[in-house]
């Protein structure tokens, strides 16, 4: 079976795509349709520094509806915020 190439929203160039719907939400699909793999990578990354300096709780209902705000803003928009206080790690 051949890689999937898809048009990656966040890096505006053909990569390969995702292996499958990374969860089961109208998100989910068009993260598949349109995000590759190394931007799904990068979207991890992101992830952690969200649920660690918002202290989220994924459990929770308002946590998840803010990291699907964040994820789409990620992909799809302005490339999703930071928290106002967060200063990155030094390299």
């Amino acid at each position: 079976m051949s890689e999937r190439i898809v048009h990656c929203a966040k890096l505006d160039k053909d990569l390969p795509g995702l292996e499958e719907t990374p969860f089961d939400h109208p998100l989910g699909q068009r993260i598949y349709d349109n995000v590759s793999q190394q931007a799904w990578g990068m979207w991890k990354e992101h992830l952690k520094m969200i649920i660690n300096e918002f202290r989220l709780n994924p459990a929770t209902m308002e946590a998840q509806e803010m990291i699907l705000k964040q994820m789409e803003g990620f992909f799809f928009g302005e490339g999703g915020e930071s928290p106002p206080d967060y200063v990155p790690p030094a390299s």
